[in-house]
């Protein structure tokens, strides 16, 4: 079981084929983030595949995968996207669309039999591409007036939290990336230095989540 601040996924295209009873299932897994990628790769793939049979697939979005579809494309209804959706979960894999082209061999499978193909298919895709791991990073911006620079940056050096953007002048901006898992003691040492400060300091917390290796 991972971390809660970590997620598994995939960062290259794996391929794979799997043949049963001369039907041939080609299997791709894609690491994408959006719904737009999932459309785009899903329109490429239809037009190459125009002649196949069927153009199955599934994926998970977001870190802690909160979105996800199987799609059957015209086989029975739970027969290939639901196991090839069942693939990417056992593997705790998320940002990641698989497609299975079906080429049908003239011998019909059987419900079973779909299910066992898709999902070998599915799995030999993801088998074939590394998975890594990234963190769920929070981030948190600081503005605040210049005389208080240097115990705000003495906190970074500190805590070493990622430094995104950082505006020095007057009226000063630093912007922050960490661990999400780290984020709360950052948000702590900087919320009693709001205090010592008599509110000159100012903590905006941004619940958009990055990610990195």
């Amino acid at each position: 079981m991972l971390e809660e601040d970590i997620y598994k996924t995939i960062e290259q295209q794996g391929e794979a084929i799997y043949t049963e009873k001369r039907s041939k299932f080609l299997a791709f897994a894609i690491p994408v983030t959006t719904i737009e990628q999932v459309k785009e790769h899903l329109e490429v793939y239809q037009k190459k595949y125009y002649d196949a049979r069927h153009v199955c697939y599934a994926y998970r979005l977001g870190e802690r995968g909160e979105q996800e579809r199987a799609n059957d494309n015209g086989e029975p209804s739970g027969t290939a996207g639901k196991p090839i959706l069942g693939q990417i979960h056992s593997k705790e894999l998320t940002n990641v669309l698989v497609i299975v082209v079906r080429y049908f061999g003239g011998v019909k499978l059987g419900t079973s039999g779909l299910i066992v193909a898709y999902r070998a298919a599915a799995a030999e895709a993801l088998e074939a591409v590394e998975h890594v791991e990234k963190t769920i990073n929070g981030e948190i911006i600081l503005k605040f007036s210049y005389p208080l620079l240097n115990e705000v940056l003495r906190i970074v050096k500190e805590e070493e939290p990622k430094v995104v953007e950082q505006v020095f002048d007057n009226d000063c901006l630093v912007r922050l990336s960490m661990r999400l898992s780290r984020l709360p003691r950052l948000v702590e040492r900087y919320e009693k230095l709001v205090i010592a400060s008599k509110n000159d300091l100012k903590i905006e917390k941004l619940f958009k989540f990055l990610s990195k290796k």
